[in-house]
């Protein structure tokens, strides 16, 4: 009988510097050839809050760094499942940028951050396999994907996955995109399931796209003209990631559903990267509209309005969040099918259909 494969706990770790959008009128922004917008600041940022939703984020203290804020999920998630840590098979751990010290330009990705979160822990089982996934903002749930595909082969039982950025470290602060980043963690156990249980990971799809899209997030050099050539920040095409995720995202996520045999109208949840407010509604839009169907009110959580874009760590932090109770008027119960969904650098998007 096939394995069924569950998430037996969540975690979460939201740092505790709030960064309002107020923070920003000091800044000075600029185009990408370094010319000045030509109006001011409180107008710049009126349109990006009207654009993407994001009124305040989050920022790690500066003494700590992602594998920090990954241990802190890990532990939380391990907790939250009640299971030994030693009996743990893979440790997954999905960022983009390493551990970045505060006021540091130079990323530290030796030893692995899956490895420092092992060794956080305290897990002395050398069978306990720890890797890190390079997959941009998707790379949490490739994870969990990666886990299933351990669990369903028969060469794992238990796999914690995490999802771990301090995008803060990487931000030109002459680029108004900067705004819209964010620090913070999420991880989770998954687990075989008994083969009389129902619930689990039905269905998933994953597609990268590399042959125009490629470069559509980026390193780049700082818009300021006089800045170091040799500093690099996260960059961004906006409109043409817009244009890709309002696309694909939509088709991959009704790949995987197609997939489970799931109906449409049976999706109580979209929990979706959480990347921009217009987009994220857009995608559900058109996701609905490929069923010739409206969405529902309520059907898909949002928590950027406070905690910005925190890449690898949205949509587990998002799925903690609204497991604990801790969004208003959000709320998942036992037998609930979702959908879990991201797009981002590669470009990489994926989708899986869970019933919880």
């Amino acid at each position: 009988m096939a394995k069924n494969v569950i998430i037996t706990g969540t975690g979460s770790y939201i740092p505790n510097i709030v960064k309002t959008n107020e923070d920003f009128i000091g800044n000075d922004f600029l185009n990408e050839d370094g010319s000045s917008f030509g109006y001011e600041n409180e107008m710049v940022i009126e349109k990006f809050k009207a654009i993407t939703g994001i009124g305040e984020r989050r920022y790690a203290s500066p003494d700590l760094t992602s594998s920090d804020l990954g241990f802190f999920a890990a532990e939380k998630a391990i907790e939250d499942a009640n299971i030994d840590k030693e009996e743990l098979d893979y440790i997954i751990l999905a960022h983009n940028f390493g551990d970045v010290k505060s006021s540091s330009i130079q990323s530290d990705i030796l030893p692995s951050l899956a490895s420092r979160v092992k060794y956080r822990l305290g897990i002395k089982n050398p069978n306990c396999v720890a890797y890190d996934i390079l997959f941009g903002c998707p790379g949490w749930i490739e994870g969990v994907i990666q886990a299933n595909a351990f669990i369903k082969a028969g060469i794992a039982k238990k796999c914690l996955v995490i999802g771990t950025e301090t995008l803060s470290r990487v931000l030109d602060p002459h680029d108004r995109d900067s705004m819209i980043y964010s620090d913070g963690a999420g991880a989770c156990i998954v687990e075989e399931g008994g083969d009389n249980n129902s619930c689990g990971i039905l269905s998933h799809a994953t597609q990268t796209d590399t042959k125009d899209e490629c470069y559509y997030l980026f390193f780049g050099k700082s818009y300021n003209q006089n800045d170091p050539e040799d500093v690099r920040y996260i960059k961004m095409h906006g409109r043409k990631i817009y244009e890709y995720a309002l696309t694909n995202v939509p088709l991959a996520m009704k790949k995987a559903l197609d997939i489970s045999g799931v109906a449409i109208g049976d999706v109580k949840k979209i929990f979706i990267h959480q990347a921009n407010e217009k987009m994220d509604e857009a995608i559900i839009k058109r996701f609905y509209k490929l069923h010739k169907t409206l969405a529902p009110e309520g059907v898909m959580p949002m928590c950027i309005h406070t905690l910005g874009n925190s890449s690898v760590a949205t949509v587990p932090t998002l799925f903690d969040m609204v497991k604990r109770g801790q969004l208003e008027n959000q709320e998942i119960n036992k037998g609930d099918i979702v959908i879990l969904a991201s797009v981002g650098a590669g470009m990489n998007i994926n989708a899986i259909v869970y019933k919880y």
